[in-house]
């Protein structure tokens, strides 16, 4: 399961921009990767997971912009088409995972 943060943030004043990078900071620092600018990604190992990061996003919410939130599997995630130019290029590899049983 990958959790997906797009975000549009001002940055019009000092405090915005604080306020940016504030929630930059606190994606890197619970796991996410910037998978392109104000677009970032983790990848988490049941539905359950995800959901957990996702109710630590909504509290450390800033308080102007817009911010969304996807969660698609890893079927769907590996189905993203990523292009440079006009060069396809293969996708991040989801982390390998433990199993216990």
């Amino acid at each position: 399961m990958w959790t997906i943060v797009l975000f549009d943030l001002p940055t019009d004043g000092i405090e915005m921009k604080r306020d940016y990078r504030y929630f930059r900071k606190f994606l890197l620092e619970n796991g996410f990767t910037m998978m392109q600018y104000s677009v970032y990604m983790r990848h988490s190992s049941s539905e359950e997971n995800a959901q957990v990061h996702i109710n630590r996003v909504k509290v450390h919410l800033p308080s102007d912009g817009e911010v969304r939130i996807i969660k698609i599997t890893d079927k769907q995630f590996g189905r993203i088409e990523v292009f440079y130019g006009k060069k396809r290029r293969p996708i991040e590899k989801a982390p390998e995972q433990l199993s216990f049983f």
